[in-house]
């Protein structure tokens, strides 16, 4: 089974969550703006994803600009910003047999999920 950190609101996280629907996959839906996980939690999911903090962040998003643009932040500080901003994190995550990736790219998302 697939997770996938989805955000109904986003059109590339709806993309994602079709595709897996066509492709019949079994999936879990993680509402994360609702269900925000815990610092352990995101920053397994940063490790799996094999990025940085940094490069999960939404940087464009206002919140992200107002409070954090130009700070320097510790990986740890970036986690927690995100924890107390979900819409700061990326999407949609998808995991699948303990590996991760931002699944914006079709073509990607797709050779991923073979």
């Amino acid at each position: 089974m697939i997770q996938i950190y989805h955000n109904p609101r986003c059109g590339k996280s709806r993309t994602c969550l079709a595709f897996a629907e066509e492709a019949k996959l079994e999936y879990e839906i993680i509402p994360y703006l609702t269900d925000t996980p815990s610092f352990e939690e995101l920053k397994t999911l940063i490790g799996k994803l094999n990025l940085q903090p940094i490069e999960l962040v939404r940087t464009k998003e206002k919140i992200w600009t107002e409070n954090y643009k130009d700070k320097t932040l510790t990986d740890s500080e970036v986690i927690q910003a995100m924890i107390d901003n979900p819409i700061l994190i990326e999407r949609p995550i998808v995991i699948k047999d303990g590996k991760a990736i931002i699944g914006r790219d079709p073509d990607k998302l797709a050779a991923f999920l073979k």
